[in-house]
């Protein structure tokens, strides 16, 4: 059988979807991956999958290229012809779930996160609740990656609940993501890894970072991610440039593979505004550390207050340096329990066989 998996990029699809990509090549599926070019396009195809390019700008509506690019999936999908097809992100949600239902292709979709925009009430976002409602009639199966969004599709009428169902969200690879000892046991840690947008709470990290070198808090503030200044809510070099003057936050740029630096880390952050279920927080929780993260939709689901992590409040760096201070004060074994915590949670509700094998079924049952 032909399966496409369509997102918005392709460094998505290596990243978050190889697990499920090499299952389904293992039971005999053949992959097509519908994604922008980017320097991880040639990886897909490296591990099987057939590759297809598609213009899709993620950044914000634009109506023109909006409906170039449901022309474009639509063309795509007669040409490929896939038994069925998995959407992901919302522009693939939306357009690409419209182009397979005229193209008479099933297809199974991901609500991956909502982001704080989204939920604004204004008229880009009254659009794409309409949107949605019309989009969200077709599909076989919608997953939703936390109950909080599933909750809100729900009431909104965006959706049949009997049509929705919760995932884990991508899960992490728990016998890659393992718990190992720090080479380097001075120095205390922090680690945030995050996309350089305003939205993770990269602002909040670098103000709460301020305020405890203010209080001769001494740690290391690390800071992994790449960047995007071009993203309508993304960091800038300058600003980027300015920050880590001012904070002395320890820029370590972007990494394919971040198992050695969570490895050396004693706390993994994440002050975001919302997410659907970030991986960062899984794979921290993987290697058995104490996570911090705010408490939101997406966050709190992986963190539990005072189980295996620390939440603060959204937008408050004040919060986030409180929580981070009380981190860096307990002592190893309050933090190794924290860490234990983390790991179990992560095997027993985490696991990425557990999205893997919900793929399965739903996919049985599509076709």
């Amino acid at each position: 059988m032909k399966i496409a998996i369509v997102i918005n990029t392709s460094w998505n699809i290596y990243n978050f979807r190889a697990g499920l990509i090499r299952t389904l090549q293992n039971q005999g599926h053949e992959i097509i991956a519908f994604a922008p070019r980017d320097e991880y396009s040639d990886k897909l195809k490296a591990i099987g999958c057939r590759y297809e390019e598609v213009k899709m700008d993620s950044r914000g509506a634009h109506p023109i290229k909006d409906f170039k690019l449901f022309q474009e999936l639509r063309n795509k999908y007669l040409l490929v012809k896939p038994d069925l097809i998995l959407h992901y992100t919302i522009k693939p949600n939306i357009y690409g779930t419209f182009a397979a239902a005229l193209s008479g292709i099933p297809c199974i979709n991901n609500v991956c996160g909502l982001g704080t925009s989204f939920l604004q009430n204004n008229f880009v976002s009254k659009i794409a609740l309409g949107l949605y409602k019309l989009a969200f009639r077709f599909p076989k199966k919608v997953f939703f990656q936390n109950i909080h969004d599933q909750k809100f599709f729900i009431d909104k009428r965006l959706i049949n609940k009997d049509k929705s169902s919760l995932l884990p969200g991508s899960g992490v690879d728990i016998e890659s993501f393992v718990p190992e000892k720090k080479s380097n046991e001075g120095i205390f840690s922090f680690l945030l890894i995050s996309r350089l947008i305003h939205d993770k709470g990269i602002f909040e990290y670098v103000e709460a970072v301020k305020i405890l070198k203010l209080k001769g808090i001494n740690a290391d503030f690390k800071l992994l991610g790449p960047k995007d200044p071009n993203h309508r809510r993304g960091i800038s070099e300058k600003m980027l440039t300015d920050w880590i003057k001012e904070s002395g936050i320890d820029y370590l740029g972007s990494r394919e593979d971040v198992r050695a630096v969570i490895k050396e880390s004693d706390c993994v952050v994440l002050p975001s505004y919302r997410e659907g279920t970030p991986r960062t927080l899984l794979e921290g929780a993987g290697m058995a550390k104490p996570l911090i993260a705010t408490d939101v939709p997406g966050c709190n689901n992986i963190v539990e207050d005072g189980f295996n992590g620390l939440l603060c409040k959204k937008a408050d760096p004040v919060s986030l340096a409180e929580k981070m201070e009380q981190m860096f004060s307990k002592n190893s074994v309050e933090r190794l329990k924290m860490g234990i915590n983390s790991r179990r949670k992560a095997v027993l509700e985490f696991d990425e066989k557990i999205v893997i094998d919900s793929y399965l079924r739903e996919i049985k049952q599509a076709c």
